[in-house]
């Protein structure tokens, strides 16, 4: 509710971000999980944008792709999910848009120099409390 990550090295508290979490639609599932990937250059398999081949001009920017199909001359593009840290299923910690509200697909979007920072110190195994 606060959207705001909390970071601690053992019991110690070392940084606190803005984020977003999911949406109404989408919510960000709360408990305990673990840090399960690390992909620096992630894309999402799910979601994206639709453009047209030829112009490169935006026909769906809102595209998943269990829903959605490129139409002739047009094909999907997968939306970018930097510094990417996997912590539940498809669920994970990325650099993302900060409106001020939950906003996201699930995925918990943070300020690029914060996703840089966690993804540095953290390791495959690294405890995430959601809640």
């Amino acid at each position: 509710d606060e959207q705001k990550a909390y970071f601690y090295k053992g019991p110690e508290l070392v940084g606190v971000s803005p984020i977003a979490t999911g949406k109404t639609t989408h919510t960000t599932p709360a408990g305990s999980f673990k840090i399960s990937q690390k992909n620096k250059d992630h894309k999402s398999s799910l979601y994206g944008v639709i453009r047209n081949r030829a112009t490169g001009q935006i026909v769906n920017d809102d595209a998943d792709t269990r829903k959605h199909r490129p139409g002739p001359g047009e094909f999907f593009e997968a939306a970018p999910m930097p510094y990417f840290m996997r912590f539940n299923g498809g669920v994970g910690m990325h650099v993302g848009h900060l409106p001020g509200y939950a906003a996201s697909h699930g995925c918990v979007r943070m300020p690029e120099p914060m996703a840089i920072k966690f993804f540095q110190n953290i390791e495959i195994g690294t405890p995430v409390i959601v809640e």
